[in-house]
């Protein structure tokens, strides 16, 4: 005589039969995102490719005018490589492509976990406002980006 399996159970019925169950739930699926048209380019985005392209510029300037850069924790080639960087996401984010938006994202994360970091230690309220004001905007940026980022990807597939 076959095993009977409890009529309430999903999981006992089968994965298909369970995936459906839990659509049926109540819980719409989550709506795809459009692809972005032949020459969209969100807001965020080009807030982004702007601040890539400034802090590209503001890396090499501060290179050059900064005298004895060795001694600050600095080097010449050291800035052009990072300036290099940025603009290439700069360029590559402006191209709307996946991997540019994706690494400029990376960076933003870094400064927003460097900035709390620093915001813990901060030890006038100058500092901590500025930190706080970076966080607060970088983490703006890294969440429109996301969406920006999806409808990327949606357009590439």
């Amino acid at each position: 005589m076959p095993e009977r399996t409890p009529a309430g159970d999903p999981d006992a019925q089968g994965p298909q039969r369970a995936r459906a169950g839990m659509r049926g739930r109540g819980r719409a699926e989550p709506p795809h995102p459009l692809p972005l048209a032949e020459d969209e380019r969100p807001a965020a985005l080009l807030v982004a490719v702007a601040l890539s392209a400034v802090l590209a510029l503001a890396v090499i300037t501060s290179a050059l005018t900064v005298h004895d850069l060795s001694r600050h924790g600095g080097s010449l080639p050291g800035a052009v490589f990072i300036a290099a960087v940025l603009v290439a996401l700069a360029v590559g984010m402006y191209r709307r492509r996946y991997w540019a938006v994706l690494g400029f994202e990376a960076l933003l994360a870094f400064q927003i976990i460097v900035t709390s970091l620093a915001l813990v230690v901060a030890s006038t309220a100058v500092a901590a406002t500025g930190c706080a004001l970076s966080v607060l905007l970088g983490g703006w940026l890294f969440w429109k980006l996301v969406r920006v980022l999806s409808r990327i990807a949606a357009a590439e597939r």
